[in-house]
């Protein structure tokens, strides 16, 4: 489902309903939500203005109006109000709040036999209460089902027609959903109740497996086997089967009734608990307290929670019964533009700009070469380590929120108040910026702009992570979820493999679809990213939260050894035991290398093949007058320099890269950790909520 604020030309008001936003659009109108005077929400479809006028499309959007009302089963979404005379048509629907089907299997995996029993039931008997009303939906599908706290109900009449009416299409134009449809309604022929039945059966058949009856390379190929191929059940529970196959028959006249389905499936007792207790409950309770809060008057909003209608569309994450615009979703898509990707007109990334490096001869060793821009009192103190994207480096405001810096010239680009520091943000492919706000949703933006892309639900703790295709967040009941950047979609969801602590959350790094979390508990494990399942793991390896370090095919681990595992399967490689109270606090990759600093010390590792130990390149021994201060952040490479903080935080000592040799030091009169990081020729630095962006020199 989408949602996007109101745009210049539409309406404000439709009836008693105040417009808050847009659900969705088509061919023929708009949907939007609403809310009546005593704050009840609705679905509210509009005809176009430029189609209005059209006698044809306005007949039917009324007859679609009349059809829906007809309908007066509990199992379907009511239909609230309609105008169907002069100025501009509309027709209000219930708010429905919940998942849709196929968002409940996604993220809870298939039902379980005594659920799908319940569900079909349930359905059936809405079908049977729908052509009792001399119609047939024409488009049942796991989409167009939203479960309440009270069961399925079934919405979206956009394409219903009267039983005895004929499919008003030409050749190849199907109106139907491929895999769903009827094998009459994919030739086109004459379509009735038993076409209705075909599509709970294989509705019925993704529940209980997860997988789709009918799977094809191509549309085609899919209508194909509607018609003419064996619906594959393999995975569907045996009990199941016999109860399924008869509705998938190809002869209309072989499939069962809808009465027939009920006495067929006909749950246990108790059954149709699994709305209202387990896993899947709490999501439909979740989301229906959100629209609860929808509908609160405004006046009675907790303070400082923001308005009801912000709260509403950025948290909800809830089901809609929309008339001609099925609902349901994981996430809020904020500009789709009528495409079918939320990230569609995502820009590719823009080329990030190098400045030049320093030279030797008008920056000799010694003397520390001048800013290329800043100082700037713009930071959170002690907030997240910056992190470079292309063109912008994003950082916590002093104000809060998120802050982008150009990276040229230190000017603010864009701020996203409502961002939370503590969670994180992270980069996806440099395109998107993903970050969390205090009502636990995550939001994505274009890195460049910070154009709102999409928003999650809302029930994130903090993000682990991100690749270039995928961000990993752990939610607030210490879930990890692997989500699709590009599509929203839920790709897996797994226990933590490590419990909350109150020092801090995990640590982590991702490279070669190997997903690395050091947890507070000192586990490390290793997770294949495409499935979530663990690679390999390590124990007792270190507590203060250390973040892994990756190099090409190597993994990196601080703590009191200093350990090298492939980073694939996790083949030991080298370990270096830290001498006394020391720790392996902070590391940095380098190529080939692992830059490590332990007390008053930084070295240089690199990894032999054939020898069980770190191949020493170099060590220096860092200043610092005052007394171990704490954790360091991690030192960064750049060009020819390394960057590492001084061991009680009072300096940045830069060295050369290979010969470790002393090249100048870097001071922020603030107080607190210095926080680094590198990209295009740059290394900024912050302390105390003050920015430097510093030139580096060549190798």
């Amino acid at each position: 489902m989408t949602t996007q604020p109101l745009a210049v030309g539409d309406p404000l008001r439709l009836g008693p309903y105040r417009l808050l936003g847009i659900l969705g659009e088509g061919g023929m109108g708009k949907v939007y939500v609403g809310r009546d005077g005593s704050g009840a929400p609705a679905a509210v479809k509009v005809l176009r203005p430029e189609l209005a006028h059209d006698q044809h499309l306005a007949q039917r959007f009324v007859r679609e109006a009349d059809m829906a009302r007809a309908v007066t089963s509990p199992g379907v979404a009511r239909v609230l109000d309609a105008q169907t005379e002069g100025g501009r048509p509309w027709i209000a629907a219930e708010f429905l709040a919940g998942p849709t089907l196929d968002v409940a299997v996604q993220d809870h995996g298939p039902m379980d036999v005594p659920t799908v029993r319940a569900l079909a039931a349930q359905l059936a008997r809405t079908l049977r209460d729908i052509h009792a009303a001399g119609l047939v939906h024409r488009d049942l599908k796991p989409a167009n089902i939203v479960l309440t706290s009270t069961g399925p109900r079934i919405i979206d009449f956009g394409i219903a027609r009267p039983e005895h009416g004929l499919t008003l299409t030409t050749t190849g134009q199907i109106p139907v959903t491929p895999g769903y449809g009827a094998p009459e309604q994919v030739l086109g022929q004459r379509v009735g109740p038993a076409s209705d039945v075909f599509s709970l059966g294989a509705v019925l058949a993704f529940a209980a497996s997860g997988r789709r009856a009918f799977v094809a390379a191509h549309v085609a190929a899919v209508q194909y086997e509607v018609v003419h191929g064996a619906p594959d059940l393999d995975q569907v529970p045996p009990e199941l089967q016999d109860l399924i196959g008869p509705c998938l028959a190809k002869d209309p006249a072989f499939r069962p009734s809808p009465p027939q389905v009920v006495q067929a499936f006909a749950p246990p007792k108790g059954a149709d608990r699994v709305w209202r207790k387990g896993p899947l409950a709490e999501d439909i309770r979740r989301r229906e307290t959100a629209t609860k809060r929808l509908a609160a008057p405004e006046e009675t909003a907790v303070p400082g929670a923001g308005p009801s209608r912000r709260r509403f569309l950025t948290g909800a994450a809830v089901g809609v019964a929309v008339l001609g615009a099925g609902g349901g979703a994981g996430a809020w898509w904020l500009d789709r533009g009528g495409k079918k990707s939320p990230t569609a007109d995502v820009p590719p990334a823009v080329p990030t700009p190098e400045a030049a490096f320093v030279s030797i001869i008008d920056t000799p060793y010694g003397e520390r070469p001048e800013p290329l821009w800043g100082p700037r009192q713009v930071a959170a103190p002690n907030g997240p380590l910056p992190l470079p994207v292309r063109d912008v480096v994003i950082m916590q405001a002093a104000e809060g929120g998120l802050l982008a810096l150009s990276v040229t010239d230190g000017r603010e680009r864009w701020r996203a108040k409502e961002i939370e520091g503590a969670p994180g943000f992270v980069s996806v492919a440099d395109r998107l910026v993903v970050g969390v706000d205090k009502n636990g949703v995550a939001h994505a933006f274009v890195a460049s702009t910070g154009k709102p892309v999409w928003q999650s639900q809302n029930d994130i703790d903090h993000i682990l992570a991100a690749d270039d295709t995928h961000v990993y967040l752990v939610t607030q009941k210490n879930e990890l979820r692997a989500v699709d950047a590009w599509t929203l979609a839920t790709t897996w969801t797994r226990p933590m493999p490590s419990p909350r602590f109150p020092t801090g959350p995990a640590k982590a790094a991702v490279g070669r679809k190997r997903l690395v979390i050091h947890g507070r508990d000192g586990h490390v494990t290793a997770l294949f990213t495409e499935t979530g399942e663990t690679d390999w793991d390590v124990r007792n390896q270190g507590t203060e939260g250390e973040s892994p370090v990756l190099g090409d095919n190597t993994a990196y681990l601080g703590g009191p050894v200093l350990m090298a595992r492939r980073l694939e399967r996790g083949d030991y490689l080298w370990d270096e035991e830290a001498s006394g109270d020391d720790t392996w606090e902070t590391l940095a990759a380098d190529g080939d290398y692992v830059i490590a600093v332990k007390g008053y010390q930084v070295y240089r590792y690199g990894t032999m093949l054939d020898l069980d130990f770190p191949l020493s390149d170099w060590s220096a021994v860092l200043d610092g007058l005052g007394p171990n201060s704490g954790p360091r952040n991690p030192p960064v490479v750049a060009g020819a320099t390394i960057w590492v903080s001084s061991p009680d935080n009072s300096q940045i000592e830069v060295l050369h890269r290979t010969s470790h040799d002393s090249l100048f030091t870097a001071t922020v009169p603030r107080e607190g950790a210095y926080q680094l990081a590198s990209d295009g020729n740059r290394v900024f630095v912050a302390r105390g909520g003050r920015v430097y962006a510093m030139p580096v020199y060549g190798s």
